[in-house]
């Protein structure tokens, strides 16, 4: 059997922007941020090949 790895650079690019996007939410609209909060951690666990 083999295994195929693939690669999370776009995985870790969408986990960079939703941080960014989350810490904005936090400054502008901070009973927002939770909005944000699924992205961020979907793409965490995707980019750290968890799931």
């Amino acid at each position: 059997m083999s295994t195929e790895i693939k690669s999370t650079k776009t995985y870790w690019i969408a986990f960079v922007i939703s941080l960014i996007a989350c810490i904005g939410f936090l400054v502008v609209l901070p009973e927002w941020f939770w909005v944000t909060l699924p992205f961020l951690f979907t793409s965490y666990v995707y980019a750290m090949r968890w799931a």
